[in-house]
């Protein structure tokens, strides 16, 4: 009798777990809605260039995401909803359900596969620095004995913590909420740098209101990939994503967002970034790889 009842609650604890893998279209369908998430300071993948205007390439390849859903789910006036994330709650807001999909700045690893599925990897970058002009920062070394800045729940406070350590160059670090708070923490005086992303960094420069006055300097420290979010366990919506995403690679749509806003003017001052697509991209268009960081 008692190894029944344990059989029993073996397989009630296996359908409780299959209960839990929501499906995404089918949630979409019934509440006639798919809210997507955007960042408010990561240009020029996800970023506000306006009041509550989101902009970016990730943030057009998510409306195409979006206009998917609806035509698989034979609902043309489906709600789509926006939502900002930030580096820290963006992977609870995934896994909880407030939001159905995150595409922007958000590194593809196997620590943060745990807990999301990720798509076809869109973008591959590396942690640097933006510094003052005139702040004598060149690379690492010069960084001994001073206090950097970087954004809380992003993978480049580890990779800093490790090379910070691994050389004994004494550094403290300082954590911004997000992206302009980090970078606030440089223009304030209280940190030399801001360890990001370099794209990021590239974004905050051209946007500043005196763009002269920065450089981003350093080896890149590590090449990691970036791709969207969305929950794990469901493999329809995981499908669709990389349909959609994979069709643009294949037919060219892909290069032309990518010179839109890498190689353009982009808003909201018609800064052009002139960041040419890495190898590691132009070979992902052709490989469509999920493949995680480390």
């Amino acid at each position: 009798m008692k190894t029944k009842c344990l059989v029993s609650l073996a397989v009630l604890a296996l359908a409780a777990g299959a209960a839990t893998a929501e499906d995404t279209i089918k949630k979409a369908a019934d509440n006639n809605r798919i809210t997507l998430a955007y960042r408010e300071a990561s240009p020029p993948l996800s970023y506000l260039a306006g009041p509550d205007k989101p902009v970016g390439m990730m943030v057009e390849i998510s409306e195409a995401i979006a206009a998917e859903v609806k035509k698989v789910t034979n609902k043309p006036n489906m709600e789509v909803r926006w939502q900002a994330v930030t580096s820290a709650n963006r992977i609870p807001l995934v896994t909880n359900g407030t939001v159905d999909l995150e595409c922007g700045s958000t590194t593809n690893n196997t620590a943060r596969g745990k807990e999301v599925q990720f798509a076809i990897n869109h973008y591959y970058t590396g942690t640097r620095l933006l510094v003052k002009k005139n702040s004598g920062i060149k690379n690492y070394a010069d960084l001994a004995g001073k206090t950097i800045a970087t954004t809380t729940g992003t993978t480049n406070m580890l990779v800093l913590r490790k090379y910070i350590a691994d050389h004994n160059l004494n550094t403290n670090i300082i954590a911004g909420k997000d992206h302009d708070d980090s970078k606030l923490l440089v223009e304030t005086g209280r940190a030399v740098a801001f360890g990001m992303d370099d794209i990021l960094l590239y974004g905050l420069k051209a946007n500043d209101k005196n763009p002269a006055d920065w450089d981003v300097v350093g080896d890149s420290l590590q090449v990691e990939p970036y791709a969207c979010m969305l929950r794990k366990d469901d493999p329809q919506f995981q499908a669709l994503v990389n349909r959609v995403i994979g069709g643009m690679m294949k037919d060219g749509t892909f290069e032309k967002l990518y010179a839109k806003w890498f190689t353009s003017p982009i808003p909201p001052k018609g800064v052009n970034l002139n960041i040419p697509m890495s190898q590691e991209l132009k070979d992902n268009l052709k490989a469509q790889s999920d493949k995680p960081a480390m």
